[in-house]
């Protein structure tokens, strides 16, 4: 099914706020669309905010998620650093697993992979299974 740019990340919100709410999580929304997260959650007298964001496997079965934003003006494609303070989780949705996965944003420099598949080579060491990433941190 081929989305449009905003209807993907419309997608990807929907897709998280299902899989948080059967993890036990009241979902709570931001009043406006400029805010740096999502979705705030709460359970256990704690909140967090929540950044999502919907990507594909790339083909080597890997999901690439980098930690910056875009927005278009009236001028031109904005890209943005993500300020990591400002969010508590990332969750990526990945429509090929119908998945989401969740990190700290914190633990890692500009980028994260993480891998769906084996890789072919069989190697296992400092690979980052998505699997592993599926509960909130």
């Amino acid at each position: 099914m081929k989305h449009h740019t905003k209807s993907k990340g419309d997608l990807g919100v929907l897709k998280a706020q299902v899989d948080l709410y059967q993890k036990g999580y009241k979902i709570l929304y931001p009043q406006t669309e400029h805010a740096p997260f999502d979705l705030v959650i709460y359970k256990d007298n704690q909140f967090k905010r929540v950044q999502v964001k919907y990507r594909e496997l790339n083909l080597h079965g890997v999901l690439e998620v980098r930690f910056r934003s875009s927005y278009c003006n009236s001028h031109d494609v904005v890209m943005k650093d993500t300020i990591k303070h400002e969010i508590d989780v990332y969750c990526v949705y990945c429509p090929q697993t119908d998945e989401c996965y969740y990190f700290d944003p914190i633990t890692f420099n500009k980028s994260i992979s993480l891998r769906v598949e084996t890789p072919k080579n069989n190697q296992m060491q400092n690979v980052k299974f998505a699997r592993d990433y599926r509960e909130i941190p």
